[in-house]
């Protein structure tokens, strides 16, 4: 089983959704290949942005040490689930995706009860809206989530 999660650039929301996942999952006992990946290719080769790098080690996680890259085509042809932070994320997947992918997509807060159907926002531009303390507790709340439906039978 593979999980990716997804945001715009990755230098923010979907590599702190990866660190988190890849604590909880361990922790929880999952055997689950983690990563993350972008929309975009506007920020690919970039680190992870230093306020997300901050946040989440003000909180006891670190951010992988990668650069950031685009969602490839090979990205859809894993067993597992390609997690949006947005319904803008999914519908960008769902676009990408063929008839016969083996990954499936999801947004994550669709995981998170009481919080279906809410986007993470983007904390690089919704400052005052939410921020990466804001992003990184919603993150939470899906990954916990996540980790619960993983955990249940089929």
């Amino acid at each position: 089983m593979r999980v990716c999660f997804v945001c715009t650039g990755n230098i923010c929301r979907s590599p702190t959704a990866e660190a988190v996942f890849r604590l909880r999952a361990a922790a929880a006992g999952l055997a689950v290949d983690v990563d993350s990946c972008g929309i975009s290719d506007e920020e690919r080769g970039n680190p992870p942005d230093p306020r997300a790098i901050a946040e989440a080690a003000r909180r006891g996680v670190i951010l992988p040490k990668r650069r950031a890259r685009q969602i490839r085509a090979r990205d859809f042809d894993v067993p597992g689930l390609l997690v949006g932070m947005t319904a803008a994320h999914v519908r960008a997947l769902q676009l990408r995706r063929a008839a016969d992918a083996a990954a499936s997509v999801h947004l994550l807060l669709d995981f998170a009860p009481g919080l279906e159907g809410r986007d993470v926002l983007d904390p690089w531009f919704e400052i005052g809206r939410s921020d990466f303390a804001d992003a990184f507790e919603l993150i939470e709340h899906g990954v916990d989530g996540l980790i619960r439906h993983l955990q249940s039978p089929p």
